[in-house]
């Protein structure tokens, strides 16, 4: 009975979301970081980005789920300026780069009550310039610290012991896995398809059978936007749509639409069939970008906290955004 109560506990605490398994880090501004949901966009922008993404859940209930990622992504240009001055200090004739690589890393501290997850990922990326449209794919490795701090005083009768939980001792795992992605762009739409935890990762805690392993599910995510933006107007709409699903067929879908104005203002609302609104605002200054979202939960998580969800981005960007999509000069 104890094996079930803590493999239960595991399951829903683990959940950063309700209303359907998900196990993954929970994000509500990933239209401005997609990078977080699909490897494939690792420097499809052709720019050097860096973003800080800090999230609390349920705020106001003591053990409510917190994340916070530092992500940065670029693209190896066959004309930049490393690249030219690297050329004419050895004086020696080298391979140029192909303008097709991108490259990008991100590490994230998932917590969530007495569960922590702590995790970096590598990813490598190619991108293919056809007409106006460039087609990327992207792969990761990821590795992350899997860390239950459960001890048999949690427990219904700490007497009886429980082979899941060693006693005197923190069930703590590290464990790799992959991802990959794939991504269609151009100036006005994007769409993407990619997964994680291919491998789907199992866990074993204490002293149980391996019929009793935490298995990290694989999970998919179908994304995309469109763009309306009116010639010469200082308004521009911007739809987009997440659909996440996992092997379990678990699924949910934020329907989402943003509204922009001069390029340097924006504010936004998401709606999550898992029952959850989120209200987004934002502004550019220069090279950084500054966003902010709240989400309200209208299902039972809401008798948790009033106070609902927030989360805050922060992103530098480094490169020429006036030739982001004049692909022929580009790269």
């Amino acid at each position: 009975m104890l094996k079930r109560i803590f493999i239960l506990t595991v399951l829903i605490v683990v959940g950063t979301t309700a209303g359907y398994t998900q196990q993954q880090p929970l994000y509500s501004q990933y239209m401005l970081n997609t990078f977080l949901v699909n490897p494939a966009v690792a420097g499809a922008e052709g720019l050097t980005a860096f973003h800080l993404t800090a999230r609390e859940q349920w705020v106001g209930y003591n053990e409510g789920p917190s994340t916070y990622a530092l992500s940065a992504q670029t693209r190896i240009l066959k004309t930049s300026f490393r690249n030219r001055s690297r050329l004419i200090k050895s004086r020696t004739r080298r391979r140029r780069p192909s303008g097709r690589v991108g490259m990008g890393a991100f590490v994230y501290n998932d917590i969530n009550a007495r569960i922590r997850r702590t995790g970096f990922q590598g990813t490598y990326a190619y991108h293919i310039y056809m007409r106006d449209v460039q087609l990327s794919f992207g792969g990761s490795l990821a590795a992350y610290q899997f860390r239950v701090n459960v001890t048999p005083n949690d427990t219904y009768d700490p007497l009886v012991p429980d082979p899941l939980i060693v006693a005197g001792k923190i069930n703590q795992k590290m464990s790799t896995d992959v991802n990959f992605g794939m991504l269609v762009s151009t100036e006005k739409y994007y769409a993407g398809f990619s997964a994680t935890n291919i491998f789907q990762t199992a866990f074993q805690f204490g002293s149980g059978s391996s019929n009793e392993a935490y298995k990290i599910l694989r999970q998919y995510y179908l994304i995309g936007g469109y763009r309306f933006e009116p010639y010469k107007s200082d308004f521009a709409i911007e739809p987009s749509i997440l659909l996440t699903f996992t092997e379990r067929k678990s699924t949910s879908t934020d329907l989402n639409i943003k509204a922009y104005y001069k390029q340097d203002y924006w504010a936004g609302i998401s709606f999550r069939t898992v029952g959850a609104m989120v209200m987004m605002f934002g502004t550019r200054y220069h090279q950084f970008t500054f966003g902010y979202a709240f989400d309200y939960n209208f299902n039972d998580l809401s008798n948790l906290s009033r106070a609902g969800s927030h989360e805050l981005m922060i992103g530098y960007k480094l490169g020429d955004t006036a030739r982001r999509y004049r692909w022929l000069n580009r790269f």
